[in-house]
């Protein structure tokens, strides 16, 4: 049974007649890794792991929701007092908070949802779950009178209102305007975007996911941010999206060895970004690749994110001919995305698979993605 006749079936087993289904996607960003927060480009794309939804409009002021792969309901009023204790129902009354917040409608509704976006491996399955619930609702109860870019901010407040985490915009906004075969820059300053054409026929795009977490005591992220700041100031600029490698080079003897490198990954990090836009317009996938790689070096050993699993499948995937590859999301942790060639792929595969439960005491996990739409109706 697939995961609409699941969902369907549960719908009619717990709230009798059907709904309508509704679906959004995880993602995947190419490249582009901590460039969101010094102003500059990423590079997402919505992928064929999905949450899907069914929901009917209850005639009532409650929301009445089963997650499937929790196994367990929530019901919840739509004050700010209604808020219901499951961390996983927050994200659904967050989503109707944010809308009633911007003056939109939401009524009470039944729904039933289900997922295969996998979790804890970097590929965005709260965005999904709340662009989800952002779009069904828009439909339902607004006639679609909210724009795309007010649904991605929907989702990234109900995080920041009713999860507790400070995210940026990339996720949510992958999965609102996905687009089938295609990947999307984002400008980070402007909030710009455009669409480029992704058809790597011939390969495939594979996650690797270590299922390694590492739990740092000094938070990361902050030092990282700081430095960034601490550099962007000297130099004069905003953000180190104004920054050349010249100009960081000429100020090299008042930063500290760490700022620079920290510095130096994310200016040359925006032109990678620029540079594979380019090869994807010209179908240059070799370039792609290379690009990949230069970038789990630079967060490798420039910004000092990754871990010696992540170094370790990389190292796998250079040995095995895969045509790029790299460290996804923010790092210490979880997968890396590669772009492999057909011919290549069940034995790079094999190879990262023994030689990483030779070396950790587990395989990885493999997520083969396919680049699909966003947010969505589906038809029955």
């Amino acid at each position: 049974m697939d995961i609409k006749e699941t969902i369907n079936k549960k719908f009619k087993e717990r709230f009798g007649e059907e709904g309508t289904l509704f679906a959004s996607a995880g993602r995947i960003n190419l490249i582009g890794e901590h460039t969101d927060y010094n102003g500059g480009f990423v590079f997402p794309g919505a992928i064929d792991k999905v949450i899907m939804a069914e929901i009917r409009p209850n005639g009532t002021d409650k929301v009445r929701v089963f997650s499937i792969d929790i196994n367990d309901y929530a019901e919840f009023g739509l004050n700010e007092e209604d808020a219901p204790e499951q961390s996983w129902a927050r994200y659904i009354f967050g989503v109707c908070r944010e809308i009633i917040k911007r003056g939109g409608s939401v009524k009470g509704f039944d729904a039933v949802f289900a997922g295969n976006v996998p979790l804890g491996a970097g590929l965005s399955s709260s965005a999904a779950l709340e662009s989800c619930f952002a779009f069904a609702l828009n439909d339902l109860f607004n006639g679609n009178a909210i724009d795309k870019f007010e649904l991605a901010r929907i989702g990234q407040s109900t995080e920041h209102n009713y999860c507790g985490v400070n995210c940026g915009i990339m996720d949510q906004f992958a999965s609102v305007f996905g687009k089938k075969d295609h990947l999307m820059r984002l400008d980070c300053r402007s909030m710009e975007y455009e669409y480029f054409p992704f058809h790597p026929e011939g390969h495939k795009l594979v996650l690797v996911d270590s299922v390694v977490k590492h739990e740092l005591a000094d938070s990361p992220y902050n030092k990282r941010r700081a430095s960034c700041e601490r550099v962007a100031k000297r130099l004069g600029v905003e953000t180190l999206r104004d920054a050349t490698l010249e100009m960081l080079n000429a100020a090299k003897s008042d930063i500290t060895a760490e700022d620079y490198l920290r510095a130096k990954f994310v200016i040359e990090e925006k032109q990678r970004v620029l540079d594979v836009c380019d090869a994807l317009v010209a179908g240059d996938y070799e370039t792609v690749g290379a690009r990949m790689y230069e970038t789990h070096h630079g967060l490798s050993k420039d910004y000092e994110v990754s871990c010696e699993e992540l170094d370790f499948l990389n190292d796998i995937a250079r040995e095995c001919g895969v045509t790029g590859s790299r460290i996804m999301g923010g790092g210490f942790g979880g997968c890396t995305i590669n772009l492999v060639k057909d011919e290549l792929y069940d034995h790079f595969i094999a190879e990262a698979k023994a030689r990483f439960n030779e070396r950790y005491g587990h395989e990885p996990k493999i997520y083969d993605v396919i680049i699909s739409d966003g947010a969505r109706r589906v038809e029955k």
